[in-house]
């Protein structure tokens, strides 16, 4: 598998909420770097392409990267 990251990841293991038009999801962060993370979520369904990620205090705006099974690669946007 081809790497793409611009920035390394490093391994974490986080709560998080995945928060969009006023609903909430719970996920896990598993690894992060300057510009995305890898989440662990218990169902993808509902999942929208764009959300904020809450997590250690910061309210981030992302985009989803890729999909797979019950992970899902985001793209922080700036």
């Amino acid at each position: 598998m081809e790497e793409h990251r611009i920035a390394p990841r490093h391994r974490v293991l986080k709560a998080g909420t995945i928060e969009f038009g006023g609903g909430a999801i719970n996920c896990m962060v598993r690894n992060v770097s300057a510009g995305g993370a890898a989440l662990e979520v218990s169902s993808p369904v509902g999942i929208p392409e764009h959300f904020r990620l809450f997590a250690d205090g910061s309210h981030l705006p992302c985009h989803v990267v890729w999909r797979i099974e019950k992970r899902i690669g985001v793209a922080f946007d700036s």
